[in-house]
């Protein structure tokens, strides 16, 4: 998750702004950044999600109500990022993303204590 988040941290505080008023071609290496995060954010999901399952095993907690908030926060994460592939330039999007991901990650602490 901290890919996830500190990616979309570093994308918005430095990436993006280095970019803005680029046009055309000279947008390219930022649209390589992306492809290249999105790569890298489809492996941690995957660590995510089997590290997840074990933990709620282990620890007996797939009836917990925060868990089911969290997973179904996951699935929201997953719908606004195949939106935000659909309309990458949407502000919009990029901010709903990095709020529920934010709040994915306050549950996981919160589950975890």
């Amino acid at each position: 998750m901290a890919f996830f988040v500190g990616g979309q941290l570093l994308l918005a505080a430095a990436v993006v702004p280095a970019f803005r008023g680029a046009e055309g071609r000279d947008r390219e290496p930022l649209r390589a950044i992306a492809r290249r995060f999105g790569l890298g954010t489809l492996v941690a999901l995957a660590v995510l999600v089997a590290t997840g399952v074990a933990m709620a095993g282990h620890f007996g907690d797939w009836s917990s109500s925060s868990l089911h908030v969290k997973l179904a926060l996951v699935v929201l994460v997953g719908v606004l990022v195949a939106a935000h592939l659909r309309r990458p330039t949407s502000h919009a999007l990029d901010g709903a993303i990095f709020l529920v991901s934010l709040a994915i990650v306050w549950l996981g602490i919160a589950i975890a204590h």
